[in-house]
C-alpha cells in the first residue's frame, strides 16, 4: 500500500515572482524529476492558492524523508534547483529545518 504526504510552503507575495515560479514548474529539469522518482515518490503534485503551495507526495515503501534528504544533499542538480527556487520561496513560521512543512491529517472519510 502506498502512503501519501501533504506539505505546505509559501511563495513570496509578488505576482511576478509567482508567475516565474510557475513557469519553472512547466519545465522541471529532467534530472530533478528523476531524483524525485528515484527516491520512492510515485506521484508528486503541487497546488497553489494565492502564495501558498500544497504538495502531495504519493510514495512507495522504499521512501523516507531522511533518504530523500541525503540523496538531495548529494545531488549537484538538486542543489542548483533548490538555490534557484529559494528566490521565490519563504518559510512558514519558524521553520528552520527546511522549506516545506509536513501537514498532519486531522480527518478522513472513506466509502
Amino acid at each position: 500500500m502506498n502512503n501519501c504526504y501533504y506539505l505546505l510552503l509559501d511563495l513570496k507575495s509578488d505576482e511576478q515572482l509567482i508567475a516565474e515560479y510557475e513557469a519553472h514548474h512547466q519545465s522541471v529539469w529532467p534530472e530533478i524529476e528523476k531524483q524525485i522518482l528515484d527516491s520512492g515518490v510515485l506521484c508528486c503534485e503541487i497546488f497553489r492558492f494565492e502564495n501558498r503551495l500544497m504538495m502531495k507526495l504519493e510514495v512507495d515503501e522504499s521512501f523516507s524523508f531522511e533518504r530523500k534528504s541525503q540523496m538531495d544533499e548529494n545531488s549537484e542538480a538538486v542543489q542548483r534547483w533548490e538555490a534557484l527556487m529559494d528566490q521565490y520561496q519563504q518559510r512558514i513560521g519558524n521553520n528552520v529545518a527546511g522549506k516545506w512543512r509536513l501537514m498532519s491529517k486531522i480527518y478522513h472519510l472513506e466509502a
